[in-house]
């Protein structure tokens, strides 16, 4: 059983515009609350016990969201560790600063402006020696990366394909064994300078480390204004919500 979950959210997200002027768009608020409180609401109904939240940008406003909606969370600040934007940045930099923290456990790792269901949340507690995506089929597949996969292992993950190359995309949700932090080292800054969590899954995927794992009920990613009005509408509508 794993309990420990580590939520990234160390950026500002500045495709929010002037919404992140102050505060990082984990903490926009959606229907009177903030994104965060869904994903953590999830992630602890799901039986994930142990919150470890990377933050960064703004973080004494993440400390006091955590204090007044009564969340125990170690934090851990990603720009103290590794230094700011300007010195190492990537999805990869959170995994440098949890370690130590996480030591020999398994553990899920997600992004903190995504958003799960319970349900597909627990299909991610998997024990047993491999790790596991997410992925969840998408009518858009070509502005995200597509996961190719091979009798249900991971072969290699395609961003923003060209081409149709099938429709199950990476959502940002992971199951890790430790071994995920043998790869930390090897990787190298992409073509956007930055280090990469998908370029350590795929040296993992290279050694058959890796199987894919479908997630069915919903994924929502909070990454713009026009994101938060969609949010606010599935919070309305949605069957699925829960």
């Amino acid at each position: 059983m794993i309990r420990k979950v580590v939520v990234a959210a160390a950026g500002q997200g500045t495709r929010m515009l002037h919404l992140t002027k102050n505060k990082s768009k984990h903490l926009i608020k959606v229907n009177q609350k903030p994104f965060l409180t869904y994903l953590l609401d999830n992630l602890l109904k799901a039986g994930y016990k142990e919150l470890i939240l990377v933050v960064g940008y703004e973080e004494q406003k993440m400390r006091d969201f955590l204090k007044k909606y009564n969340y125990k969370a170690t934090v851990i600040n990603q720009f103290e560790i590794l230094g700011g934007k300007e010195k190492i940045y990537g999805t990869a930099c959170p995994l440098k600063c949890v370690k130590n923290i996480v030591d020999k456990e398994h553990f899920v790792f997600v992004c903190g402006d995504n958003l799960y269901s319970v349900k597909d949340l627990k299909v991610m507690n998997i024990s047993g020696k491999y790790n596991y995506v997410a992925g969840f089929c998408h009518k858009n597949p070509e502005k995200y990366g597509v996961l190719i996969t091979n009798n249900g292992f991971l072969k290699k993950i395609i961003e923003k394909p060209k081409k149709y190359v099938g429709n199950l995309i990476n959502t940002g949700l992971y199951k890790f064994t430790p071994e995920v932090f043998q790869k930390l080292s090897k990787i190298k800054k992409s073509s956007r300078g930055e280090y990469e969590i998908t370029d350590v899954i795929t040296l993992l995927a290279k050694e058959k480390k890796v199987k894919v794992k479908k997630i069915k009920d919903y994924w929502i990613d909070f990454g713009n204004p026009a994101d938060i009005i969609k949010f606010s509408r599935f919070l309305k509508t949605s069957k699925n919500f829960k």
